[in-house]
């Protein structure tokens, strides 16, 4: 079952002024806005929890973070699971494991925007995920290629199901329509960082989501 409720933000969201909120001021001059405040990306995160155990009932899951990006997210709806199963009747089983990304034409990937194939660093054999729940957990989805290449690699393993949770999707020509299971926000297409998306491993100590400006982007090129 896919749970397609989502907070949506507007194209014309104009977010939250920084002086209304504790941003690091050597990020002060590099944001145009706060686009998702900390404390309502945790909110969202226990929600998504809720409806994760709700729809796995009592068989155990595999949670496979995608690194960089999704550590944080990740971290953070692992603490709201175990909380649950902690204080309510309802208990899931859950083990972790990780992997990164890379393209085999451009390099490590980058907000899903390679169209080459996919290779898999890091963690277990993806053989030893045969027979198991997966839940994958991202960051952020833009294009939807980069998902869609990982659930072909993952899907020939034969789990016995796989399910994708994204704290955040992009609205963006570049999609190829794919909508992952759990979604977190919906986004105007701006480049966002902070809660661990960053701009060339720049931002990812920004609690809060937030809109790069140009002088950020100048200040943090390679």
């Amino acid at each position: 079952m896919a749970h397609q409720n989502f907070i949506k933000i507007s194209d014309d969201d104009k977010g939250y002024p920084l002086s209304t909120f504790c941003v690091p001021r050597h990020y002060e001059d590099d944001l145009e806005h706060v686009l998702i405040p900390a404390g309502l990306i945790h909110d969202r995160i226990e929600r998504m929890a809720r409806d994760i155990l709700s729809d796995f009932e009592h068989e155990a899951i595999v949670g496979l973070c995608v690194l960089k990006g999704g550590y944080k997210f990740f971290t953070d709806l692992l603490d709201k699971i175990k909380i649950i199963n902690r204080n309510s009747g309802h208990s899931v089983p859950m083990s972790v494991d990780f992997i990164r990304l890379k393209s085999y034409q451009s390099g490590v990937m980058k907000n899903d925007q390679s169209s080459g194939s996919i290779d898999v660093i890091g963690g277990d054999n993806l053989q030893s995920l045969k027979g198991k729940n997966v839940l994958v957990v991202e960051d952020i989805i833009d294009t939807g290629k980069t998902m869609q290449q990982l659930l072909r690699l993952l899907n020939a393993v034969q789990p016995k199901s796989v399910k994708v949770a994204s704290l955040l999707v992009k609205r963006t020509e570049r999609s190829t329509g794919y909508r992952p299971d759990y979604i977190g926000f919906e986004i105007p297409d701006r480049f966002v960082v902070g809660y661990a998306l960053d701009y060339n491993e720049y931002f990812r100590d920004l609690n809060h989501i937030g809109v790069i400006n140009e002088v950020g982007k100048k200040k943090y090129a390679v």
